[in-house]
């Protein structure tokens, strides 16, 4: 086989390859090889060009029986670490002989892979505290406590609050892998925001007034229509408005303004804009970046007394993505902090 076939066998590859001949030396390359590996690789030594003991004892393992042979290559650019699914194979084809090496891209599977184990660890990690007190509870009022009407009740209240918690987190994973199935799906239907804003305010009318917090609208006279499900989109108000309630501190204020663009830069066309303000303490600027994470907590204990799952923002951006649209957050320290979605109007 020439060197031209063996440069066209291997560009017709859809991963990156090399060959490397039985002395050890790098006789063929692609172009995605080069692209990962460097350029100006073909003619090297193979341990100058790969580095990592597991590659090369597969390579040798591979030359020497002729049977293929798998292993990871790991790679960082100093940013991210890239995982790959190297599979060693033998070629003969003389003067060819040697083996193939391709490396196959499998850092997508490995992250989806950890952010599953996280989200496992995380929902039992969050279910454990509470069943933990309830067993706990119901042992005690089983035994010493079973003649204590005062402990009994103090118990039984504490209870209650516990099993809300994990009621109020199964729902969230319920609502979170709903919105998640359909985030594809592009809804279609014609909802009015200023009505909705409305009608969640009324509803939290309680909650607000409970925190002594003052609700201030800043809401169009004008319908502002957006292509939405209804239902989703006052789950992002209502997430948060009561975010925006609960920590923005007592005797607060918590502001909800809504505008109309005609042409917003990032969506390119018409759109509406929802702004929730509150004049708490806000947040530091290095924990906006996860906000939207599942289970990220600025104040895992605070957010666990005042009744969150962390679930809260997760949520909220999937419906947002589900409606194409953006949402910015912008926070400092005694600065109060202001949640934006911007979603595409109806023309």
């Amino acid at each position: 086989m020439t060197e031209a076939a063996i440069q066209s066998l291997l560009e017709a590859l859809p991963l990156a390859a090399v060959l490397v001949a039985d002395g050890e030396r790098i006789v063929g390359t692609n172009t995605r090889a080069e692209a990962l590996l460097g350029q100006g690789i073909t003619g090297r030594h193979l341990v100058t060009v790969l580095r990592q003991p597991s590659v090369l004892d597969a390579i040798e393992a591979c030359t020497t029986s002729r049977q293929p042979r798998t292993t990871r290559y790991l790679m960082t650019d100093g940013r991210s670490e890239n995982t790959y699914q190297v599979h060693c194979g033998y070629l003969s084809f003389p003067p060819a002989n040697g083996v193939l090496v391709t490396f196959d891209d499998v850092t997508h599977l490995e992250t989806a892979g950890q952010m599953r184990r996280d989200f496992v660890a995380n929902v039992s990690h969050e279910l454990r505290t509470p069943l933990t007190a309830l067993m706990g509870f119901i042992e005690t009022l089983q035994g010493p406590a079973r003649n204590d009407p005062v402990a009994r009740d103090r118990f039984l209240a504490i209870m209650a609050t516990e099993s809300g918690r994990m009621n109020r987190l199964v729902r969230d994973l319920l609502s979170l892998s709903h919105v998640e199935a359909e985030e594809r799906i592009r809804p279609g239907q014609s909802v009015d925001l200023v009505g909705l804003v409305q009608s969640t305010l009324r509803s939290l009318a309680p909650l607000a007034e409970k925190s002594e917090v003052t609700l201030v609208p800043e809401l169009p006279d004008a319908p502002l229509a957006v292509p939405a499900d209804a239902d989703q989109l006052r789950q992002v108000v209502t997430n948060l408005l009561e975010n925006a309630i609960k920590y923005g501190g007592r005797q607060g204020t918590v502001t909800v303004r809504l505008s109309h663009m005609m042409r917003d830069p990032a969506l390119r066309s018409p759109a509406v804009r929802l702004e929730v303000s509150d004049t708490g303490p806000g947040i530091d600027p290095v924990h906006i970046p996860r906000l939207t994470e599942r289970f990220y907590r600025v104040d895992s204990h605070r957010s666990r007394e005042m009744g969150g799952t962390g679930l809260g923002l997760a949520i909220v951006k999937h419906i947002v993505n589900r409606h194409r649209g953006r949402m910015k957050i912008e926070s400092g320290q005694e600065q109060g902090t202001t949640f934006t979605v911007i979603l595409p109007a109806l023309d």
